[in-house]
């Protein structure tokens, strides 16, 4: 159950018939400003980002400050935002250039499938978690199925709901090129340790790459942070972040964090045409909708800890009243000792075969 960021916590009855929506999580209403920015741009703004003259260089304009503001709004560079058609293409792109990565360094080193120990293995090895969304988990399980790819999804912890940072190390091997766990569940609200997944598979780079392995990279989907709580990928230390505009009141488009795009971390396309996004992510940009994901950001980045606040004093007091009615028969499922959740998510069970 989700709540939303903008709603009025209180003691007025609501009408008989009014329906409460509390599924934030699945997608947000737009916001009144990003409607506006979308608006403006498809009258304004029709031009052809790609030409010359004014109508197409005011579309360029729009999605270049779009950019700024993803980046502003993640503690990003503009150069490492990629726009793209939302979350499941970010994270597709991310496995897919994981894949070409992984083959073409071997490549380079100039090394056949017979000089290859069987410890090694010939397939690029994934690292993820149980809880992931289909985004992530049927792509992986699609190159298992193809024999193109191996991957180890590892469980979450039944004590605290968070997949385990000792486990994930345990889980590499010398094969392993990606690491991609989601910031937040979708359904418990549960943080995932992903700054210090970072920080551990740095230092294990260091020695990997003395070994000459590959560089293990870290990809985590932030779609359901942003907009409830601050995030920052200098704190998170990931290669690629997944931006999804739909969960923080904005369109249904998305973005996709490259750290250093193609210089520190690789990208390869999975389309190919007329060169927009670097050649990383061609076909003549959707203006209207980047500029209202840029409106959302903005109002992310201007509001985000009132946001955060208000969506958590509701949630609280949801629980409150719901311990109060039901009391032992209710039991809080993410509500870990220690471990920090989404504030606006609240999930729960309830005992009794006569429920209604």
């Amino acid at each position: 159950m989700d709540v939303a960021r903008n709603g009025a916590r209180g003691s007025v009855e609501s009408p008989p018939n009014r329906k409460v929506y509390m599924d934030y999580n699945a997608t947000t209403p737009l916001e009144p400003e990003v409607i506006q920015a979308v608006t403006e741009a498809m009258k304004e703004a029709w031009g052809n980002p790609s030409s010359s003259y004014v109508a197409g260089r005011k579309a360029k304009d729009i999605i270049n400050t779009a950019r700024a503001s993803l980046a502003k709004m993640i503690g990003g560079k503009p150069q490492d935002i990629i726009f793209t058609s939302g979350g499941t293409e970010s994270n597709n792109l991310v496995i897919h250039s994981t894949v070409r990565c992984f083959h073409e360094q071997q490549t380079l080193q100039g090394r056949t499938v017979d000089q290859i120990s069987p410890e090694e293995g010939t397939r690029p090895h994934f690292i993820t978690c149980t809880v992931e969304h289909d985004s992530i988990r049927l792509p992986l399980e699609h190159l298992v199925e193809d024999q193109v790819a191996e991957v180890t999804f590892v469980p979450v912890s039944k004590v605290n709901g968070q997949v385990e940072v000792e486990d994930i190390l345990a889980a590499v091997r010398p094969t392993t090129c990606l690491v991609t766990i989601m910031l937040a569940n979708n359904e418990t609200g549960v943080i995932m340790p992903i700054s210090e997944i970072s920080r551990r598979i740095k230092a294990l780079n260091q020695i990997r790459a003395a070994s000459g392995l590959p560089r293990v990279l870290v990809h985590t989907d932030a779609a359901q942070a942003l907009g409830k709580r601050r995030v920052d990928v200098e704190d998170l230390g990931v290669d690629f972040l997944t931006i999804v505009g739909h969960k923080f009141y904005g369109p249904r488009i998305g973005a996709l964090y490259v750290r250093g795009v193609g210089k520190l971390t690789p990208l390869y396309p999975m389309l190919f045409g007329g060169g927009q996004e670097r050649n990383f992510r061609p076909g003549t940009e959707n203006t209207p909708m980047i500029a209202g994901l840029g409106k959302a950001a903005d109002l992310v980045s201007e509001n985000c800890e009132t946001y955060e606040a208000h969506m958590r004093d509701i949630r609280d007091y949801l629980e409150e009243r719901l311990e109060a009615e039901f009391g032992k028969r209710i039991h809080l499922n993410s509500r870990f000792p220690g471990v920090e959740r989404l504030p606006n998510t609240c999930n729960f069970s309830i005992q009794g075969s006569q429920l209604r």
